[in-house]
């Protein structure tokens, strides 16, 4: 019985959290929401698979570039101090 006692404080404490988010109406909130949200969803332009490839693309672009300056921006700043120390 004393095993059983955690689960069932557990239980009881989820009912009553449970009760009292549904007297306060925010399962009525969140279904709001949710069905909200859905709406603008349907709203959106999405995409095609060529324009999403394209975006794609330019991002692995942008990132391989900014990925090379930030490579020779360490080489030459670390020259610089070594030059600078040495």
């Amino acid at each position: 019985m004393k095993d059983l006692l955690p689960i069932l404080i557990g239980l009881v404490v989820a009912f009553v959290v449970f009760v009292l988010l549904w007297r306060k109406g925010a399962f009525l909130k969140l279904s709001a929401y949710i069905d909200e949200t859905k709406e603008e969803l349907r709203k959106c332009t999405w995409p095609t698979w060529t324009e999403l490839w394209d975006s794609t693309k330019l991002v692995m672009v942008a990132i391989a570039l900014l990925g090379a300056f930030t490579v020779v921006a360490d080489v030459v700043f670390a020259f610089l101090v070594k030059a600078i120390v040495a």
